[in-house]
């Protein structure tokens, strides 16, 4: 049965890459870029991508409860640095025909309405699994997505390490959406 999970999460992680890939390749090709949405569009990937670079510096993925960082405030930051990331996205492009906003609702639609509760389905009995009541007291003390007004009392030790972040290949994450913010910003600069 683990080995059936395996390659069934591969087969979605392969098709969730080749689907981004598509997205951001018609984002590019497609783009009008103008400046003030790419203003408002890279506040977004920033901040989502600021999230997902602090989340990354924590994460041993499955290997031990992380419960520091923004884990503190949000069981899945790098999820939340998705989202902002890609509505970022879809604002910066100015699609021609409110394709932005197209991109933007069927994007949240997949987000909430699949992603996210399959992800809630997974994740929390796998780790429950694994750590116990610890994640039992955890998952029920912090929320899945938009982060908490007050942090987890009981953080786990460590702090952030760039080995970690490193590990989690993050930094392929910065240099690309700094690629297509780059890009659209000449765009917009060249006019």
């Amino acid at each position: 049965m683990a080995s059936e999970e395996r390659s069934y999460n591969t087969v979605l992680g392969n098709l969730r890459r080749a689907g981004t890939a598509v997205l951001v390749l018609t984002f590019v090709v497609f783009a009008r870029p103008a400046l003030v949405p790419l203003v408002v569009g890279c506040v977004l990937v920033g901040l989502g991508e600021a999230i997902r670079f602090w989340a990354s510096g924590y994460l041993l993925k499955t290997k031990e409860l992380v419960t520091a960082g923004p884990y503190r405030y949000t069981r899945n930051p790098l999820y939340l640095g998705r989202l902002l990331i890609l509505s970022g996205l879809c604002i910066m492009t100015n699609l021609p025909a409110y394709g932005s906003w197209i991109a933007l609702v069927v994007g949240w639609a997949f987000f909430f309405g699949y992603y996210l509760p399959r992800k809630e389905r997974v994740e929390p009995a796998r780790l429950a699994a694994l750590h116990g009541e610890a994640f039992t007291s955890y998952f029920r003390a912090v929320p899945a997505l938009f982060p908490a007004l007050r942090p987890y009392p009981n953080p786990s030790p460590g702090s952030w390490s760039a080995a970690r972040m490193r590990r989690n290949r993050e930094y392929m994450m910065v240099v690309g959406l700094l690629l297509v913010a780059g890009y659209f910003l000449w765009r917009v600069l060249a006019g």
